[in-house]
């Protein structure tokens, strides 16, 4: 019964967003409780500790890390439903602080910093952010970073990571700075 609930679940989410969850269809099939178990993970931040702007910061330094493409448009479709400004989505994503404004920027930098383990970098940004927001803010900006990486890396390693693809902010195809470059 959880397998077939789930089934149906992971179909209207692949309808909503125009994703292709077969990796997880597959998970379900070998284990419904690890699906839960999955999603329950990458849902650990708390939204409403930082803003907005800075968790998609953190979400998209994390994605563009280990995915080249549908998992971005992903994230991307999902902040702008959001309500994410499209300017800082595409700020973002060509890596321009300017574009992407001074809160996106100072979690994207951060995230950055962390994910390179510069910590020249990252500790000076890590406290900026803690000044700003606190430290529930820098825990949720953590766990974003963290939680983003999580469905492209089980994506690839179960063998469904073989296409990259453009990606576009509010239907138009946006320049990317960096995507993850598959060996």
């Amino acid at each position: 019964m959880l397998k077939d609930m789930l089934t149906r679940w992971l179909a209207g989410f692949e309808r909503q967003w125009g994703y292709d969850a077969s990796y997880l269809h597959d998970v379900n099939r070998a284990s419904p409780a690890s699906v839960i178990k999955f999603m329950l993970g990458s849902r650990a931040p708390d939204t409403k500790a930082a803003p907005p702007e800075a968790l998609f910061a953190a979400q998209l330094a994390g994605v563009l890390s280990e995915d080249c493409g549908p998992c971005t448009q992903l994230g991307v479709d999902m902040a702008i439903a959001g309500g994410i400004d499209p300017d800082v989505v595409r700020g973002a994503l060509a890596g321009d602080d300017a574009a992407m404004g001074e809160t996106a920027s100072l979690a994207y930098r951060f995230a950055q910093a962390s994910l390179a383990r510069d910590m020249a970098t990252a500790d000076p940004l890590r406290d900026e952010i803690v000044r700003r927001w606190g430290e529930k803010a820098l825990v949720a900006i953590g766990l974003s970073l963290m939680a983003s990486r999580m469905y492209p890396t089980l994506k690839y390693a179960l063998g469904h990571g073989k296409t990259c693809s453009k990606v576009t902010v509010a239907g138009v195809a946006t320049p990317v700075a960096h995507l993850a470059i598959a060996a």
